[in-house]
């Protein structure tokens, strides 16, 4: 079932439903939020509270829009957490993102590549990075991203552009080329 129809079942009363969204956006949001916050017990806490809001004050949300409301709330309680505690706002991926490979091999490469990027990303811009986060990790649509982000597909797709190119211009720096990737 897609994200809306579980959606919509859980307005209609399957429980079920809402806790399979939860199962399958739980670890997203709170890596998401932790790259926010800094702290993977805020990023949970407030995990917990974007699903509360939804299970509880059941929103209207748009068809093919529930991702984007999911995260998109997310960002502004992070924003919010973040502007109270540090009175600033930024996006870094200080994690290695998992990986299970065939073999050791295959895993302690892909751990290197992972290092790698991830040391790339977090020396572009933090809108760049984040942009590129909700598109290619989260694998999020344009207009999904540009409603996390609040701002138009346009500027997203700007955003998407250049993030590659400075993210590519790091990788090279890094001895990382395109046939490495």
């Amino acid at each position: 079932m897609s994200d809306d129809q579980l959606y919509r079942s859980y307005l209609a009363g399957d429980q079920a439903a809402g806790d399979q969204l939860m199962l399958t956006y739980g670890d997203m949001l709170t890596g998401y939020l932790d790259a926010f916050v800094h702290n993977i017990q805020d990023a949970e806490d407030l995990m917990l509270d974007c699903f509360t809001v939804i299970l509880v004050n059941k929103p209207s949300i748009e068809e093919g829009h529930f991702r984007a409301y999911l995260f998109k709330m997310a960002r502004n309680k992070a924003n919010r957490l973040w502007r109270t505690r540090f009175k600033r706002q930024e996006f870094s991926l200080d994690e290695t993102m998992p990986y299970e490979g065939a073999s050791p091999e295959d895993t302690v490469w892909s751990g290197e590549r992972s290092a790698i990027l991830s040391k790339c990303l977090n020396r572009i811009a933090p809108q760049y990075r984040e942009a590129l986060w909700l598109f290619y990790f989260m694998d999020m649509s344009y207009a999904q991203a540009a409603k996390v982000m609040g701002c138009g597909t346009k500027k997203v797709e700007d955003l998407l552009r250049n993030g590659k190119k400075r993210l590519r211009l790091e990788l090279e720096r890094e001895g990382i080329t395109r046939a490495d990737i």
